[in-house]
């Protein structure tokens, strides 16, 4: 590309006092991580790639299907059946050669989460997962490391600062919801994602060029079936003094208590052979502890909220370490049965 050209590309943006030469410079050095390639990443991905963001990896082990498109405008029906970061990235190089672009097609999970967190100037948030979101928030405190993280559902959402200079995302939601739902179970609408989305790129910008005031520290809620908008600041939140990580399947040790919560329909196998299994009611209707010679508690569910459920009642009478594990996509309207 001729130096001309190059220059032209990014001037809109950079007739801006806020970005100038300088930000365009801190644009093109840094080294995003994006964990989600679907309706959130759309916009996201476009915006970043479009400012001259200069190395982006995109984390997703999804394929593009049919019921994305209304709403992950990245993709093309010709796409279908192709990986999301394959059919992104490819969308993407068209936009802008300049940006280096590397795919990891797999799910993100507490195992390979640290290494690909590491290196990062920032790392945005986009997938359809709460797991996702609190492994990636503690991972990046544990690092130093930015985290924008955004969730949408239905006509609704909101778009966050988190971690780095700022407080984590446990420390604004410390506590997972009664019941999870994701957009296949409960619908989403596609220009609610697109605008959230659009806020997320936004916000992950001004952190690159070191906008002030910062986007760390701050929430922004969308809610457009009402037409509203809000948000705060979090700049003081305190971090819970215990917060229930999450594990790769893989960490658990034969010394475990181990507990899986889905049944035999749901998964044949469960997590390890020595787990025990029962419902979320069955283990909250008595105070099953573990064993004195067990170091840890391990609950696994396919979302990770059941396991959440049965780790908080079992802590309001043992002391020792819990933890969870969510083994898969999240179950329609996951929740305790009594």
């Amino acid at each position: 590309m001729a130096g001309g050209d190059t220059m032209s590309r990014y001037i809109r943006q950079e007739t801006l006092a806020e970005v100038g030469p300088a930000g365009q410079a801190r644009l093109r050095a840094a080294r995003v991580l994006v964990v989600g390639a679907g309706g959130l990443a759309a916009p996201v991905l476009q915006y970043l790639v479009g400012a001259g963001v200069g190395h982006l990896t995109l984390v997703d082990g999804d394929h593009v299907s049919l019921s994305n498109l209304h709403r992950q405008v990245l993709f093309r029906e010709t796409d279908i059946g192709q990986l999301k970061v394959e059919a992104a990235a490819a969308s993407l190089r068209r936009l802008n050669a300049e940006c280096e672009i590397v795919t990891v097609p797999l799910p993100l999970d507490p195992a390979n989460a640290p290494q690909l967190v590491a290196g990062s100037t920032l790392v945005l948030d986009c997938a359809d997962s709460f797991a996702v979101s609190y492994i990636l928030s503690d991972t990046c405190r544990a690092a130093g490391i930015p985290l924008i993280s955004a969730s949408v559902l239905g006509f609704a959402g909101y778009v966050g600062g988190f971690c780095g200079t700022a407080p984590s995302l446990r420390a604004v939601f410390p506590d997972l919801p009664d019941r999870a739902a994701s957009c296949a179970t409960a619908g989403v609408m596609g220009p609610t994602v697109g605008l959230i989305g659009a806020a997320q790129a936004q916000m992950a910008i001004a952190c690159l060029i070191g906008q002030s005031p910062s986007p760390l520290g701050q929430l922004i809620s969308f809610d457009m079936h009402s037409f509203r908008m809000g948000g705060f600041r979090f700049d003081t939140a305190p971090e819970p003094d215990t917060a229930l990580g999450f594990i790769a399947a893989s960490a658990i040790a034969v010394s475990d208590f181990v507990v899986e919560l889905r049944d035999a329909a749901e998964a044949p196998l469960s997590i390890t052979p020595f787990a025990q299994r029962m419902t979320v009611a069955q283990f909250t209707q008595q105070q099953n502890a573990p064993p004195e010679q067990s170091r840890r508690a391990v609950f696994a569910c396919r979302s990770g909220l059941r396991a959440w459920q049965a780790a908080t009642h079992l802590r309001s009478y043992w002391a020792g370490e819990i933890s969870l594990v969510a083994a898969g996509d999240t179950v329609p309207f996951e929740r305790q049965t009594t």
